[in-house]
């Protein structure tokens, strides 16, 4: 018998024949409504929100406001506007939100990640970069509840000897 000297050979020889050839991938379309826009659910904490995403230059609103309006600190407006920097889309696309829940920080971080979701939508060649960024992960921690004997969550109340 022959001896195999490479992995195509090695296979032939076990009677596994040729590997099969992988099927050619087709990109994934976008998913658009009736008004060109992509949609997604976005949450953070508590807080919910829901993002449209069109073409357009450069806009953002959240609940009817201007960004700068609705998140005044710049640390929230630069987590917002992550995904379009990361994407290189920050002037091109207009996005439209409204969140609920939480407090603004949480409601950020909901806007983040309904915006990046939208954005697969939008342009499903943006999926790796995004994934890369970590935007397209939920990040699922929350508040811890109130335990009963206890202050807050862990904290306890104050010792008292006397």
């Amino acid at each position: 018998m022959a001896e195999a000297t490479t992995l195509a050979n090695l296979g032939q020889a076990m009677g596994l024949g040729s590997a099969p050839a992988a099927a050619p991938v087709t990109p994934a379309k976008p998913k658009l409504d009736k008004q060109g826009r992509a949609y997604a659910t976005g949450r953070r904490k508590d807080a919910t929100s829901r993002v449209w995403v069109k073409r357009g230059k450069g806009k953002i609103t959240v609940n009817g406001k201007t960004i700068e309006q609705y998140f005044a600190r710049p640390v929230l407006r630069m987590i917002v506007q992550q995904p379009l920097v990361t994407s290189n889309r920050l002037s091109e696309l207009d996005i439209d939100c409204t969140v609920v829940g939480g407090g603004l920080s949480g409601q950020a971080g909901a806007v983040r990640h309904g915006l990046a979701r939208a954005l697969t939508n939008f342009e499903p060649e943006l999926r790796s970069a995004l994934k890369k960024g970590g935007f397209l992960t939920r990040d699922s921690r929350s508040v811890e509840r109130k335990k009963y004997g206890r202050a807050k969550a862990r904290r306890r109340f104050q010792f008292s000897k006397r």
